[in-house]
């Protein structure tokens, strides 16, 4: 963007001084590659562009996977008039001035999309700034965001808008985007006639790691340093790749392993409890250059996911590692998140949590919201005493083990239900035996 909101491109017909990521953004669907999983026949997105039905929306996805782009595509494509906003460099007066135009161009018939971008940059009171006009229909509004928008995203933004998860480019739509850029004469590299290895493009596809705006800078910095052969034509080879990222190569080019099979190797040689494994896959992802904070949040993952109340101390040691590695950085930060990892893999294992929370998710989200039964019920107020809020509600504490037997905690029509099955293994050995405990002592009040 020229400005911290812009209608159109300023430039949008001089490329000259644009890098070569903007001047190939796609100017029509059929350019656009990858996420095919929003564009097939009968999914919703792709059924709101055809038929022009828009509805607010936020695109949830890693970096150079295309959401600025998909917007303008969606304003050209349903012939809405386009406005852009920064939330990095934005305020609630940029949000003011953008609701004016819309208005006006309401006025004049037009719709308006406005395209917020890096949303969950914008505080609470920002973010609430757009809800009367996403309401009353001033504009129809797209966040864009690379971080989860459940937790970076205001409820009630979140409850108007349609969350979209763009995914990391495929092989197949890194090539396309490869492709075009090489053969476009007028906006890509065609006119250089740049002959590219198919190693050189193996390569350069691996190393994008899914993110398209990535492989077009990497190849416009490897264009600008390639070879000329005898009869005066461009040659893109491995060397010169290398040139360009140096290091980073070896992640992709010893056997082809990808980033995202490495730290499955990685979470599966934890949760195999194997800790020389994972202390392999843990320095080879650092040796190919891979951040290690992204590796101390998937150690967490892992301290939940696998470990869980086997042994509680995981998550603990997890989050202390990553918290050191954002503190210290490298080299020292790295070692703390080797030692979670090992301690990781030797840990007791139990997947009775995640299991449980999944079956519960899945269990709530197919049945009614039922009321709160009256005895769990706080009542502050008088009002709330006399509709019998907290009545016949026991005290845990003043019962023999600190415990209530025989009391419910669920909705009156679900019953008692049990989700979580502690396993025979660390902690949640003392957890299984002390649930049997208390349930026979429940069993025995009836």
């Amino acid at each position: 963007m020229a400005d911290l909101f812009s209608e159109e491109d300023n430039q949008a017909n001089d490329f000259s001084s644009q890098p070569l990521a903007a001047r190939m953004r796609p100017a029509s669907l059929s350019e656009y590659a990858g996420q095919t999983h929003l564009f097939e026949e009968g999914k919703p997105l792709y059924e709101a562009i055809s038929q022009g039905k828009l509805h607010s929306m936020l695109f949830w996805g890693p970096p150079g996977t295309g959401k600025t782009t998909l917007a303008r595509l969606i304003a050209a494509q349903c012939d809405c008039h386009f406005i852009a906003i920064s939330a990095v460099l934005g305020s609630v007066k940029d949000i003011r001035k953008a609701v004016e135009q819309a208005q006006l161009k309401r006025q004049m018939g037009q719709r308006t999309l406005l395209f917020v971008d890096e949303v969950h940059r914008f505080n609470k009171s920002q973010q609430d700034a757009f809800l009367p006009y996403v309401e009353d229909g001033t504009f129809v509004f797209i966040g864009a965001t690379t971080e989860n928008p459940s937790f970076e995203v205001n409820n009630a933004l979140l409850s108007r808008a349609r969350v979209y998860v763009l995914k990391s480019l495929d092989e197949s739509a890194l090539s396309k985007v490869l492709a075009r850029a090489l053969s476009d004469n007028e906006k890509g590299l065609g006119s250089l006639s740049i002959s590219v290895s198919e190693s050189a493009k193996k390569i350069l596809i691996s190393i994008a790691d899914g993110d398209a705006r990535r492989l077009l800078n990497l190849l416009e910095m490897a264009s600008d340093i390639c070879t000329v052969d005898q009869d005066g034509k461009r040659i893109l080879n491995e060397k010169i790749i290398c040139e360009i990222v140096g290091e980073n190569l070896r992640r992709f080019d010893k056997g082809g392993e990808a980033f995202y099979d490495q730290i499955s190797a990685l979470h599966k040689s934890v949760r195999g409890s194997n800790p020389d494994a994972a202390l392999y896959w843990f320095c080879r992802m650092l040796d190919g250059g891979c951040d290690p904070l992204y590796i101390a949040r998937r150690v967490v993952r892992m301290a939940s996911e696998d470990i869980g109340n086997a042994d509680p101390r995981a998550l603990q040691i997890a989050t202390n590692a990553w918290d050191v590695q954002q503190r210290l950085g490298s080299p020292e930060g790295e070692l703390a998140v080797a030692q979670a990892v090992v301690y990781m893999a030797v840990a007791a294992k139990s997947n009775a949590v995640y299991k449980a929370f999944n079956e519960c998710m899945s269990h709530v989200k197919q049945s009614e919201s039922y009321e709160v039964p009256l005895h769990l019920r706080n009542a502050p107020t008088k009002l709330m005493k006399e509709l019998d809020y907290g009545t016949a509600y026991r005290y845990d504490h003043d019962e023999p083990n600190a415990f209530s037997a025989g009391q419910t905690h669920f909705p009156d029509e679900l019953g008692e239900l049990t989700f979580y099955h502690p396993v025979d293994r660390g902690m949640e050995k003392q957890i299984r035996d002390k649930l049997q405990f208390l349930k026979q002592l429940s069993n025995n009040s009836k």
